[in-house]
Order: C-alpha cells, then sequence, then structure tokens
C-alpha cells in the first residue's frame, strides 16, 4: 500500500541510460551541425589546447636532454626574472605603447569611416568604396612590409620626390622616431576595411523610424548620429573594444619582426619579438615560456575587467 502511494525513483543506473539516450538523440539530430563544426573544434584542440601542456617549463629550468619532468624545478623562479630583467621592462613598455597608439588611432576610424559609408545614398559608389577599403585587409603583412620599404626606402619613391623638390631624403626605416607612426599607419591601411564592415552590419540593424522621427523633431545630421547611431551600435563598439583589449600585449609578431632592423630594435622590440629572440635565437625556452604565460594571464585579466564594468554600466559584454 505504501509503495503505491510513493513510487519508489529510477534506479540511478536507469536514469543515467535515459539522459545518455537524450544525449545520443541530441547528437544524432544535430550531426550536421556538429559535423561542420568539426574542423574548428580540431584546430583549438590541436594547436590551443595541447600546446597548454608544454607550460609545465615555465616552472623548471628545461633541458631538451632531460624533459619536462627532468628538468629542475625552480618554481616562480623565471617570473622573478621578468620584472628583474631591464630589458624585459624595456620590451613591455615599448608593446604597451604601440596597443595604445593602435587602440587611440586605428580602433575609431573603422566606426568613423563606417558612419560615412553609411550616409552615402548612392549604392554602387558605397560599394566600390568599401571594395577598395577592404582588399588590403587579404594581403599578407609581408606584401605590406614590402610595399612599405618600396615606397620609404633610402631610394624609394618618396625620398626621390622629396630629393627632386630639394628636400633632403628622411630615414623612415632607420631612425627609430618613425617606427611606432610606420607600425600603427600600416595597421589602420590593412585593418580599417574589416572592421568598417562589421560596423555596417551593426549599422544595419539600426531602426529607420527614429530617423524619420528625429528630423520631424528637427534634430540635424550631427544630432542624429550622437543620439540614434551611436547608442544603437555601442555595444558592438564595447564588444570589439573588449576583444582588442584582450590581445593589447599581442602586438603582431610578423609586422613588427619584418619592421626590425639593428637601429630601431630597441624601440621596436615588443613582447613577441622578445620571446623569439630568447626562446629560438637564445635557446632559453623557460623564460621564453615564462614571459609568453604572463602575456596570456595579463590579457586575460584585461578581457574580464573590462567585461565586467562593461555589465556594471548595462551591457551585454562578450560572455
Amino acid at each position: 500500500m505504501a509503495a503505491d502511494l510513493y513510487p519508489s525513483s529510477p534506479a540511478p543506473s536507469a536514469a543515467s541510460q535515459t539522459r545518455f539516450q537524450k544525449l545520443r538523440k541530441r547528437l544524432h539530430k544535430d550531426r550536421a551541425l556538429l559535423l561542420l563544426a568539426l574542423p574548428g573544434i580540431l584546430y583549438f584542440l590541436i594547436y590551443k589546447y595541447l600546446p597548454m601542456f608544454g607550460l609545465v617549463i615555465a616552472f623548471n629550468d628545461y633541458s631538451p636532454f632531460q624533459g619536462f619532468f627532468g628538468s629542475e624545478w625552480v618554481g616562480l623562479g623565471q617570473f622573478r626574472k621578468i620584472f628583474s630583467d631591464t630589458e624585459v621592462l624595456r620590451v613591455i613598455w615599448n608593446t604597451l605603447f604601440i596597443s595604445f597608439l593602435q587602440i587611440v588611432f586605428a580602433f575609431p576610424i573603422p566606426i568613423v569611416l563606417a558612419l560615412m559609408l553609411n550616409a552615402v545614398r548612392n549604392q554602387l559608389y558605397k560599394r566600390i568604396i568599401q571594395t577598395v577599403v577592404y582588399l588590403p585587409h587579404f594581403l599578407s603583412w609581408v606584401v605590406v612590409i614590402g610595399i612599405c620599404v618600396l615606397f620609404l626606402k633610402s631610394e624609394g619613391l618618396i625620398n626621390e620626390i622629396l630629393k627632386s623638390i630639394g628636400l633632403p631624403a628622411i630615414p623612415f626605416l632607420t631612425d627609430p622616431a618613425y617606427f611606432k607612426p610606420l607600425i600603427v599607419g600600416q595597421v589602420i591601411w590593412k585593418e580599417t576595411g574589416w572592421g568598417t564592415i562589421i560596423f555596417l552590419a551593426a549599422l544595419a540593424g539600426v531602426n529607420p523610424n527614429l530617423y524619420e522621427a528625429a528630423v520631424m523633431d528637427g534634430a540635424n545630421r550631427w544630432r542624429q548620429t550622437w543620439h540614434i547611431t551611436l547608442p544603437s551600435i555601442r555595444s558592438t563598439i564595447i564588444i570589439l573594444l573588449i576583444l582588442r583589449l584582450g590581445s593589447v600585449l599581442d602586438s603582431g609578431f610578423e609586422q613588427i619582426w619584418l619592421m626590425l632592423n639593428p637601429f630601431n630594435k630597441d624601440t621596436g622590440n615588443v613582447l613577441d619579438t622578445f620571446v623569439y629572440f630568447k626562446g629560438i635565437e637564445q635557446s632559453d625556452y623557460s623564460f621564453a615560456t615564462a614571459v609568453g604565460l604572463f602575456k596570456g594571464v595579463v590579457g586575460l585579466i584585461l578581457v574580464m575587467g573590462a567585461n565586467y564594468l562593461a555589465k556594471r554600466f548595462g551591457e551585454e559584454g562578450v560572455y
């Protein structure tokens, strides 16, 4: 009688078997999507997660002959060297300064260009401009640096023009004062088109009725942009800014490496190139790994902090 009033719960094995069957049915139902996602999943597993096991050498005095677990354990000794090595501090400053310049100058330009293109009514003209500014995104940094060197070297086009009008040649590639402006200018020229497309997609979602109501209230083009357009794409701007802060210590190895020379190395050496010099050329694997791990931890903290602040101010954030 009591058993009829209070039926017993299913056995754990039966419950787990039911959950397994539901999971199997769901996987079978979404098998096409999972198959499409498989290359991306394998990419992250092979190139992002599996190499993380090698981070153990950041806590060792690693020797290739003794292996990961045979090398001497030094704990946080490699990380203490980061803050006691004056060269590392200079490299960190170079990295932060270049990233700061890119955020201040390169990040807003796609927003401004997207706003300008959004105001163009001639669709053909608009598409031509989009194509022209987007094409450099498909060029590799080798090609971009090659074009830059071709124009700016001592016998390049710009210096030849300066000489023809009686002005002295400018050492663009060897004077350290020109290194950072050149890096930022190359990023602007190459990546502005990509950012513009993202912001144009965000602008396409703005309700046109808002503009019509603003016109009826007497708002000019500037007030429409300030009170309607920018607030409508604010979440997109904040998300991209948060993601950019996560790579604030990642200035781009290939670009910096191709622009470095003995004359500007002190000004242009950043964490990515420093890790290469230490880890590959000088075989100091443990210290180079510690610097790379430090860079990743700082990026993670910045992303989490920026995401937290974004949520505190009422935005969605990244997660």
